[in-house]
């Protein structure tokens, strides 16, 4: 099931959404919310006549660096580290699918980086590796906006990676990907039409199970908290003006637009 998040006429809500072509996508309006038991209400609106939200808002996004070898290497890092590497994108960053990225106005060089996401379930803490399916709600496109010339300078990524909008989020949550296929999928990147990345979520030096026995070894996942898995290889400058998607095999894709900080 695809579970979106979306406002119309004022109000949000949750719907599922049905379909195949773009532009015959409806939903179908959520009774409560998804990380419950919930039923359809059978109400339907079609996804033209709505604004999408981000899919969820995480307490926290727990992003992993340097999980594809060659993208580490692109960076000038030759050797992958041997344990999942950890950082923080805080609540504040997170869009949702044709929301604006904000070029921020300390930065000249700011990158794309096109990430599956991995959407928590249920409040979990030191998940064993062969639960860790069990507390996953499901999946989606990120997109982790870095200032990378700040990076470089900053010996603390906070405000390289956690700037505002710097966390596109979306279209919506896939939950019908099991953990094996989500290890395995096609992940790519455009700007204004012209691929920039491509990749497969196989090529993870650490799999997503144990990105997730990581990191709640450490601290308690929420329902709604996102962990962002790592980039492939491609990444590169975005300037204002630019349209970039992130398309991921079996979910779908998200769209944003770099302007100016007003």
């Amino acid at each position: 099931m695809r579970i979106a998040r979306f406002s119309i006429d004022g109000n949000v809500a949750f719907g599922a959404v049905e379909g195949e072509k773009q532009d015959e996508l409806v939903l179908d309006i959520i009774k409560g919310i998804p990380f419950a038991d919930f039923e359809l209400s059978g109400t339907k609106v079609p996804l033209s006549k709505v604004r999408l939200l981000p899919p969820v808002l995480p307490n926290k996004v727990v992003a992993f660096g340097r999980n594809y070898a060659d993208h580490a290497k692109e960076m000038g890092n030759e050797e992958v580290p041997d344990a999942p590497f950890a950082f923080f994108k805080p609540a504040t960053s997170v869009i949702g699918p044709g929301d604006e990225i904000q070029y921020p106005s300390f930065s000249q060089e700011v990158h794309h980086e096109a990430e599956l996401a991995v959407v928590i379930g249920r409040l979990c803490r030191e998940v064993p590796r062969d639960r860790v399916k069990d507390v996953i709600f499901g999946y989606t496109c990120a997109n982790d906006i870095t200032a990378r010339d700040v990076q470089k300078r900053e010996k603390q990524w906070a405000r390289a990676k956690g700037f505002d909008t710097s966390c596109p989020l979306g279209p919506w949550v896939e939950t019908d990907l099991d953990i094996a296929a989500a290890n395995d999928l096609t992940i790519q990147l455009t700007v204004n039409g012209a691929q920039r990345q491509l990749g497969r979520t196989s090529e993870m030096t650490h799999p997503i199970e144990d990105l997730i026995v990581n990191i709640s070894e450490a601290m308690t996942l929420l329902p709604g908290d996102v962990i962002l898995t790592g980039t492939p290889a491609g990444v590169g400058p975005l300037n204002v003006g630019d349209e970039v998607a992130v398309t991921i095999e079996g979910i779908g894709t998200l769209t944003n637009k770099v302007v100016k900080r007003g």
